[in-house]
């Protein structure tokens, strides 16, 4: 092991990510080299940002622990800390099932771990990070917590209520990463159309996205996690006008029959979502959509099912993910809910689904070739260079593969890009 040397292990989302980033930070300010995600983790200290978010990343989370737990015992590291969601939620649980662990914080105490190690928070890192993504772009987490209570989500249960950053806070750490060479910034939260709602009752997105945009060096802006109820239209009017912020908007959808959508408390219509919809494409011509879908839902009828894969033909979303309902414990519909539909009908459904979504992806994606997209240049793997257009966010989208052999590319430029032919989810082009 390597003395003074922490590996960080990152479990879940970008949001974690960046909690990460901000400790790793602190480490280094303190003397202590950090790695993130290491393959082969050699330091004396391992530690692991857990996601309690679903069942399969709960129980990702819990095996690795064990896992690192096990390379304790075998004298291969020396400490092991657990911090986020998942300790947030089980921290008793885990004192005692887990007790190999030196100690578990949860989302929002872990810097104490500092002093637990009998080092200081620096203040003047305070709100700086190292950064784990490539140096071109990065997350920006615009707030923390959850007011809208969905029957389904644990989230507001772990993180609490909706907490906007400060806007002077967030422009400035956007201006310090720009001065560090990042020109792509993915806009993230849990629910960001909420931003500014918690400081005075009105909300701020559109005010700064628009105020992002007008920092020199901003190339693109990504929003990802906005709301479908209430939302701030005035964001589709500095999606159009400004051309640093991309016509991409992730929006978690989750269903369309109105029984569904009472049921799981998301306060929208099926009417007003397919106007949501056409009002999105209709003011932003060419925006791309990724949405997130669920099946399985306690109640959810054949006929439910049907309706969401006629959605699914009309939306023809560019980018879609879904996932069967699985209980989570204290939740709305883990309380009041049975889990009704069986597993195998959970699965045929999202199975038709999915495929239903492979076809319409194929089909829109093969409608670009012949023309000319800019890409920004994320990595070099075997033969190719890997990038992505304004429509594609890191590590879920759809990549644009070029040739290595035809012209060296720099990693974090952009490049105009012919498209020449398409796969399911990825394209292939030429430099110009």
């Amino acid at each position: 092991m390597v003395k003074n040397q922490i590996d960080i292990i990152t479990m879940g989302c970008s949001k974690n990510l960046v909690d990460s980033e901000l400790l790793m930070k602190q480490f280094e300010a303190n003397g202590y080299t950090c790695t993130h995600d290491s393959k082969r983790p050699r330091g004396e200290i391992v530690v692991i940002n857990t996601c309690g978010f679903i069942n399969d990343a709960k129980e990702e989370s819990i095996s690795t622990i064990l896992e690192f737990a096990q390379a304790k015992e075998q004298g291969r590291i020396r400490k092991l800390y657990v911090m986020g969601c998942l300790s947030q939620r089980y921290k008793d649980k885990l004192e005692e099932e887990i007790p190999e662990v030196d100690k578990y914080y949860g989302k929002f105490d872990y810097k104490q771990l500092l002093t637990d190690l009998g080092k200081a928070e620096i203040e003047s890192c305070n709100g700086v990070r190292h950064l784990t993504t490539p140096r071109h772009y990065a997350y920006l987490k615009i707030s923390e917590g959850c007011d809208r209570h969905c029957a389904y989500c644990a989230i507001p249960i772990i993180t609490g209520k909706h907490v906007s950053r400060p806007m002077d806070e967030i422009l400035d750490e956007v201006r310090r990463l720009v001065g560090q060479g990042v020109k792509e910034f993915q806009v993230i939260a849990q629910e960001l159309t909420f931003y500014g709602l918690d400081i005075d009752g009105k909300p701020h997105i559109a005010q700064l996205i628009e105020q992002m945009a007008d920092i020199p060096g901003v190339k693109w802006i990504r929003l990802h996690y906005a709301y479908p109820a209430n939302f701030p239209y005035d964001l589709l009017r500095v999606m159009r006008e400004k051309p640093n912020v991309c016509k991409y908007l992730d929006i978690a959808l989750q269903h369309i029959s109105d029984n569904m959508l009472t049921a799981m408390h998301r306060h929208v219509t099926k009417a007003e979502t397919y106007q949501l919809v056409s009002r999105l494409r209709q003011e932003v011509p060419d925006i791309h959509l990724r949405t997130t879908l669920m099946v399985g839902f306690p109640g959810e009828t054949d006929a439910d099912f049907e309706e969401l894969m006629e959605f699914t033909r009309w939306a023809r979303f560019e980018r879609m993910g879904a996932f069967a309902y699985s209980e989570e414990e204290d939740t709305y519909s883990g309380m009041n809910y049975k889990d009704d539909v069986p597993p195998e009908v959970k699965q045929k459904r999202l199975d038709r689904l999915m495929a239903l979504q492979q076809e319409i992806s194929a089909e829109i994606e093969a409608e670009k070739v012949g023309t000319v997209m800019r890409v920004i240049i994320d990595r070099k793997e075997g033969d190719y260079y890997v990038g992505r257009t304004e429509f594609c966010s890191p590590e879920v989208d759809p990549e644009v593969l070029i040739p290595a052999e035809t012209k060296r590319l720099h990693l974090g430029r952009f490049y105009q890009v012919k498209i020449t032919h398409s796969e399911e989810f990825d394209l292939y082009g030429i430099v110009q």
